[in-house]
């Protein structure tokens, strides 16, 4: 066992990536960065620079999943206008046919909770897809055969929003917790609610570290994407899981 740290979305905001890393280079630390490494900050190259080398030599301790900004060059809809080198992009690429870059992971707290990690969550609908897997390594083993199309669907792991509301308003119990980024039920910069008082009422939120958690059948689902934005943070922590392991 060791502490996990779940990093959410980096953004191309290489500053703040590199200052969390500080604090999780050292003991026997396992990061699962939650995909979006690149795109929107400032730059996307120093991201890449920083988690290559974790990825050629610890790849047990650096698990690098996929988001949708890069699944942009693999395989994925390309969106956004500001495109990456050729260099980068070609990177990307490589990570993800060499399986350096996975669509899920899954997590057993010191607790014992299961928890699936992917980029944007898992919606009922993609739960259903997948068969209903109970646990949350069956989930991920599932996810990671990158399963068409619901991989690239707006309901799917990439780009999934309103994951929480998914599973209230269908009333069905979600088998295991989850933690994503990709999106909110807040607006950090701001300090408001951005989600239906239903949930709201289940929720509560960590502003200085920038996760939120909501309560959903006895699970729980948690959000660690800090939205950095252009220019970054100016408070965020990754999600630390002591004494948890891979499953």
């Amino acid at each position: 066992m060791a502490t996990i740290a779940v990093i959410g979305d980096v953004g191309g905001c290489a500053a703040q990536l590199a200052a969390a890393l500080e604090g999780l280079d050292a003991g026997d630390t396992v990061v699962i960065q939650v995909g979006d490494l690149v795109d929107r900050g400032p730059d996307s190259t120093g991201v890449l620079d920083l988690v290559q080398p974790r990825i050629d030599a610890t790849p047990r301790r650096w698990i690098q999943l996929a988001g949708n900004h890069e699944a942009q060059y693999t395989g994925g809809m390309s969106f956004w206008a500001e495109r990456l080198s050729d260099a980068d992009a070609g990177r990307l690429r490589s990570w993800w046919l060499r399986d350096r870059m996975q669509v899920a992971a899954a997590v057993r707290t010191a607790a014992g909770e299961e928890l699936l990690v992917t980029h944007a969550g898992l919606t009922v609908a993609a739960w259903r897809e997948l068969g209903g897997p109970v646990t949350a390594a069956t989930a991920a083993d599932l996810l990671n055969t990158r399963p068409e199309p619901l991989l690239w669907a707006d309901h799917g792991p990439l780009w999934a929003e309103h994951v929480a509301a998914s599973w209230l308003q269908e009333h069905e119990p979600m088998p295991f917790s989850q933690v994503h980024g990709h999106s909110s039920i807040v607006d950090h910069h701001r300090r408001v609610w951005r989600c239906a008082e239903r949930i709201r009422q289940r929720s509560t939120v960590d502003w200085d570290a920038r996760h939120t958690t909501t309560r959903v059948s006895g699970a729980r689902i948690i959000g660690v994407d800090p939205k950095h934005g252009r220019l970054g943070a100016p408070t965020w922590a990754p999600l630390l899981l002591p004494g948890a392991e891979l499953l």
